[in-house]
This record gives structure tokens, sequence and C-alpha cells, in this order.
């Protein structure tokens, strides 16, 4: 009753019917299925997340990853933020390679960009104190068992920064062991 009241979905036979008596039917109608069951798990007193931890620590067939695989993606503001990003990072504030004509046509990619970018103290450590924050967060997101996590790196156009960044954190992200997928979404806007 009460995991039903906190749920924003209704159970599903109580469209019509009290909630206590669309369960009582549901124990019903499950009552042979329950008979044949192998296991059985009491939810009565968990949480929806406890709940999903048990199942899935109860029937998982791959031993537990240690981390979620981990999608790198950079961005152009200028072309709006991905929705698909559990953590967006803005660096919009570092230097910017556009406005040094030898660097506009070149990406975050090439050393002489990157060289660039790592010439100021800013980006340094803005980079140690990102790569600091994800190496706390990790064992956490592990801990509530997020599969994967989606970290968006931001600036104005999506070529230089974002791109440049994101390469700096799969450089640090593979050092310890992660999976990493890197994407470039607006690099060649």
């Amino acid at each position: 009753m009460r995991r039903f009241s906190e749920w924003r979905r209704p159970h599903p036979l109580s469209v019509e019917k009290p909630l206590r008596d669309a369960i009582r039917i549901e124990r019903k109608r499950l009552r042979k299925l329950r008979n044949l069951a192998d296991i059985t798990i009491d939810t009565s007193d968990s949480t929806v997340h406890k709940v999903k931890a048990l199942v899935t620590e109860r029937f998982r067939k791959k031993a537990r990853l240690e981390t979620p695989s981990i999608n790198l993606l950079s961005f152009g503001y200028k072309n709006g933020i991905p929705l698909e990003a559990d953590l967006l990072f803005d660096v919009r504030f570092l230097p910017n390679p556009y406005f040094i004509s030898r660097l506009k046509a070149l990406s975050g990619k090439d050393p002489r960009v990157a060289r660039y970018l790592r010439a100021f103290p800013e980006t340094r450590e803005f980079t140690r104190r990102l790569a600091g924050l994800l190496e706390y967060l990790l064992p956490r997101y592990v801990r509530e068992g997020k599969s994967y996590l989606t970290i968006a790196v931001g600036c104005t156009g999506g070529r230089h920064r974002s791109v440049f960044l994101a390469e700096e954190l799969a450089k640090f992200l593979k050092r310890k062991k992660r999976t990493i997928h890197v994407r470039h979404r607006d690099i060649d806007t």
C-alpha cells in the first residue's frame, strides 16, 4: 500500500477499484504463479530502489561491474544542451582558441590547440579538479547501481575547448581502468 501510494504511477488494477482491493485481486491472480516459483522475494517493506537492487543482485548473470560505462560527450552550447547528459560541465570560461587565427580551423584534438589550452593555469587547474570530482563520484554511482554515465562538456561551438577537455578526461579515466566512449557531437559544425 505504502509503495504504490508513493509511486507516480497507479497500480494497474486500481483504475476502478480502491488500492487495497487492487492488491488483493493481484495476489489472487498471481497465486498459481507464486506456487510454481522457485524464489519469492517479499518486498513489502522495501523502497522502489531497494526492490530494484534486490532483483538485480539476485538475477544478474554477469558479475557486477566495478564502474559504469562512461560516455564523454563534447558539445557546443550554440547547438543546444544534450538531453542525455547526467553530468554537464561548462568550459566557456577557458581561453578560446577560436580567436587565434592559426588555431581557429583546428579542433581540440589537435596537439597545437591542446598545447595552447594547457599553457593556461586555469585549464590545468580545472582539469585536475574535474578529474578529482569524477574520481570521487564514480564509486558512488556504482553503489547506486548506475550502469552508464554520460558526462557532457560544453563550450560555445563544441570544437575546441570542450573537445580538448573530453579527450583529457578520457585519458585520465582510461588510466583508472574505466570503460570510456568519447563522442564529439559538434566538432564539425
